[in-house]
């Protein structure tokens, strides 16, 4: 008999303190995971067999092991127990224990995950393959194998998968050993005969980063040859697996050359010998994140396999996920954190380590530049919402540890970690990791092992930069305060500055504390030169200083030339982008910057000032109208592909979410124009006319009058602009679902063409692409059925449940969306009970209403429910910020007066 009693919340979540008590109690912990998943290929047969034997060491008490499957037998020492009476659906009671050593038998029934959590079952609809990997961050390993699921129990792992004798199967380790198995029942289920594999056990780890994945994969390799700086000669195996159907898509050549760049690289700085034998990087479908770094088994979604040709920014933003998976190898595989509080440690540091590596090791050298218009971007408007928390954050359960996988977490971190290995000095800064990693290999630490292992490498004292970089929550906001002395009458020379000095600023969001911050930034200062709007702005002065009280006299700073000089068009704090902070320019500056930006030289300085207009925009310090004028004027001539994407994505954001509804129409044509006639003036077959024809397709989906081109493009038909076609311009097929998506979101397209476009080719891709397309078609009644299905557990997957959201959610349509805010309130806990996380969490942000009236009822229900999971609350408070955030910059915009398109 197999039992499956619905678990209790309390037993589904881990409190830290039942961790501690936990890992007080066991050592020297191993495992043998025996799975036969031969029933995968059953579509109707939801589990697979699990038996798991679990060797340890205990001191006499009783303690639990996590499972969230059926069990059918369990034993202790070769001794059955009442499975009954010791399991609750998510933890198996093991009590009586005496002191010594121990084993644990749980032979079980695991059901496929659909959401990209446990083992995940993907039938590929092109060819009915069947393909099988596992994701387990933070706490899904007990959804495969029973476990005591917390870091710092590391163990020896070993897989042992019986499956299909066609299928390939991987793990963490090396295949040890395969046997032939007879054909019989598993769960229930009729199977064919198969093989049994054995790996290798593992080196130990934690249950989180254990992997292994099955299927009828195809599966390349190669192998690196290197040397540490010791002189240690290195060997390793590199693999790549992908779905057959997209083997044809695959960039193997680039994906090897990242991937041993980054071997060399990661050798050459550490010093530390790669520990986990083969290198296996497995690219999967339906993936709920970019990567995940089990070691040995690398899993990266697949979209990363690109099949339509990439752009540049694409590229670099998978070298740089490869590369930070590669640094996880060694921070956060071999050395891990103790417990979630210290997530940051291993993410913060990969993120600052793939971003290195890109720049240092690829032809992806301008890293740091994506990194401040992408992720860092990110972390700024993460660190602005109520979930706010310091990046050392305080997690007292799995389930807020789940939570914190986020900008704060990774892109701060890293930003945070940038301003670190610079004040203690590059080649000390990995000094301190190489001594890190060889002390505590294996093992388990906390930020103070980090810190005692870098200021013994570089001699300095570092309490006075982590309490109130780390400690604290928010973003400091950076101000240069001119005086001048007025019209310049006086001396009859034009207007100078008679005083300047840089400010810095910060509330703890958390603790309402004021918080000084050590700052090391670059100041620039920048004159006009020529007149009207071909004049340029012309660097005339620049400085790095330090910051760390509440402010600092520029006067008389060398290479500034301030006080004294005429006044400046333009003060750019943080010029380089060398600190973390919002930076507050005065209107002057602001008008300058929409009317000049595009000449300011170097990438990081636009970038910089970049930020400073759409945290304006954002923070109704400016009108959202002249966010997207400066984007207009000025992305033309952008060079750099990542800040070319992320402002044209903004622009299209200030139109639809900040400026008023009633202003939005102009704007939204004036935007199509302008990303069309980028596209027809930027070179054939280029990087920018794949973003621009992206940016065209994004917003013609809230502009009737695009309609036109859009279905001429598709059709292959004479343009309406009388240009004849677009020089260089393929409509690959994820391009042409963007234009169909487009034209289904302004009523010109109906669903039988977006059938027979499906037609064209069908697999996976193409059929979440379909079902965007079909969502974002007109009709309230649709758009009611298809939250409902939303609401219907298992009814959808991860990918399908974003692309549902997405059609649901366009501009145009949310006229059709006003019934919206008294259902989704009505069903919210609901969804959150009765949805896996991963889908919940798309779900609540997703379709947060906001219409008149929402915000307050999203007041009401916070109120209402003080005892709603604490996740789930943020969620609501998180999205509720952003809409009286929009309210906030709508309103500003109607108090200036409504501004035309030139």
């Amino acid at each position: 008999m197999t039992h499956r009693p619905t678990a209790p919340h309390r037993s589904r979540n881990l409190a830290r303190t039942e961790a501690a008590e936990r890992s007080a109690l066991i050592s020297e912990l191993a495992y043998r995971i025996e799975l036969d998943v031969r029933t995968a290929g059953t579509v109707d047969c939801p589990d697979y067999a699990s038996s798991t034997t679990l060797t340890f060491r205990s001191g006499a008490g009783s303690t639990f092991v996590d499972y969230l499957g059926g069990v059918d037998a369990v034993t202790l020492d070769g001794q059955p127990l009442d499975v009954a009476a010791a399991f609750d659906g998510a933890r198996i009671r093991i009590d009586g224990l005496t002191e010594g050593e121990h084993e644990l038998v749980v032979q079980g029934r695991s059901p496929f995950g659909r959401t990209g959590q446990g083992l995940h079952r993907f039938v590929d609809p092109a060819d009915d393959r069947v393909y099988l990997y596992t994701h387990f961050e933070p706490a899904d390993a007990r959804r495969v194998y029973a476990t005591l699921e917390q870091p710092d129990l590391k163990a020896a792992i070993t897989w042992v998968v019986t499956a299909p004798a066609d299928w390939v199967v991987r793990a963490n380790t090396d295949e040890a050993s395969a046997s032939p198995v007879e054909a019989g029942t598993v769960c229930d289920t009729a199977v064919e005969a198969g093989v049994r594999r054995e790996f290798a056990p593992t080196l130990p780890l934690s249950t989180y980063i254990s992997a292994m994945c099955a299927g009828q994969y195809e599966r390349t390799a190669r192998t690196w040859t290197g040397s540490t700086p010791s002189g240690e000669q290195l060997e390793v195996e590199v693999g790549l697996l992908v779905r057959q159907s997209l083997v044809e898509h695959v960039d193997a050549e680039e994906i090897f050359a990242i991937t041993f760049a980054g071997l060399d690289f990661f050798h050459r700085t550490f010093d530390v010998a790669y520990p986990w034998g083969t290198y296996d990087q497995v690219f999967v479908p339906e993936y709920n994140l970019g990567a995940m770094e089990n070691p040995g088994c690398v899993t990266f979604t697949e979209s990363y396999v690109f099949r339509s040709t990439p752009t540049r920014a694409q590229r670099a933003t998978r070298a740089n996920t490869i590369l930070h998976e590669m640094a996880h190898m060694w921070f956060g595989d071999l050395v891990t954190m103790e417990w979630w509080n210290d997530l940051w440690l291993k993410e913060s540091f990969a993120e600052l380590m793939g971003t290195q590596a890109s720049a240092d090791a690829t032809e992806f050298t301008d890293a740091w530049v994506s990194f401040a218009v992408g992720r860092k971007l990110w972390a700024y408007l993460v660190d602005q919402l109520p979930s706010t928390h310091p990046v050392v954050a305080e997690i007292d359960d799995l389930e807020a540890a789940r939570q914190n996988f986020d900008g704060i977490t990774y892109a701060k971190g890293a930003a945070l970690l940038q301003n670190l290995m610079n004040y203690v000095g590059r080649e000390q800064f990995f000094a301190g990791s190489k001594l890190y990693f060889e002390r505590h290999a294996y093992g388990n630490t906390t930020l103070p092992d980090l810190l005692a292992a870098l200021e013994e490498a570089s001699g300095r004292d570092l309490d006075g930069w982590v309490d109130p970089w780390l400690r604290t929550a928010g973003v400091s906001s950076l101000a240069v305060e001119l005086g001048t002395n007025g019209d310049g009458q006086e001396d009859g020379d034009g207007e100078r500055v008679t005083s300047a000095r840089l400010t810095q600023q910060c509330t703890d969001p958390v603790t309402g504390r004021e918080v000084l911050r050590p700052h090391r930034l670059g100041v620039g200062v920048y004159h006009l030169q020529g007149d009207g709007p071909a004049a340029r702005l012309e660097r005339t002065g620049y400085a790095e200083l330090d910051l760390a009280e509440a402010a600092v006299d520029l006067a008389g700073v060398e290479g500034l030339d301030l006080v004294g000089g005429e006044t400046p068009d333009l003060v750019l704090p943080n010029d380089g982008d060398l600190t973390y902070a919002k930076l507050l320019l005065d209107d002057a500056s602001l008008t300058t910057l929409v009317e000049h930006l595009g000449s300011l030289e170097g990438d990081t300085s636009r970038s910089a000032a970049w930020w400073a207009l759409w945290d304006a925009t954002r923070d109704g310090r400016l009108h959202p109208a002249r966010y997207v004028q400066a984007a207009i004027a000025h992305l033309g001539g952008e060079a750099h592909g990542g800040m070319l994407q992320n402002v044209a994505n903004n622009a299209r954001a200030a139109i639809e979410k900040y400026l008023p509804a009633e202003q939005r129409d102009p704007w939204r044509r004036a935007w199509a124009q302008a990303c069309w006639e980028r596209l027809r003036a930027v070179g054939a077959g280029s990087d920018a006319q794949l973003v621009w024809i992206r940016a065209f397709a994004a917003t013609a989906a809230s502009d009737p009058a695009s309609a036109p081109t859009l279905r001429a493009l598709l059709d292959g038909a004479e343009l309406p602009d009388g240009h004849g076609p677009v020089e260089g311009l393929t409509l690959e097929s994820d391009r042409r679902w963007e234009l169909w998506t487009a034209l289904a979101a302004i009523g010109e397209a109906t669903e039988a063409e977006l059938d027979a476009e499906l037609e064209r080719q069908r697999d996976n891709a193409t059929i979440t692409h379909h079902l965007r397309a079909v969502h974002s078609l007109p009709g309230e009644d649709a758009r009611k059925a298809a939250w409902e299905q939303l609401l219907t557990p298992l009814s959808m997957t991860n990918d399908h449940v974003s692309a549902t959201i997405a059609g649901l959610r366009q501009p145009l349509r949310e006229v059709e969306l006003g019934w919206l805010g008294a259902a989704y309130f009505e069903r919210l806990e609901s969804v959150w009970a009765d949805h896996a996380m991963e889908i919940a969490e798309r779900i609540v942000p997703g379709m947060f209403p906001g219409g008149e009236g929402d915000a307050e009822r999203a007041e009401g229900w916070l109120a209402e429910h003080p005892d709603a999971p604490a996740a789930l609350r943020r969620e609501v408070a998180d999205s509720l910020d952003q809409l009286r955030r929009a309210q906030h910059a709508q309103s500003v915009a109607r108090e200036l007066g409504e501004v035309q398109p030139a």
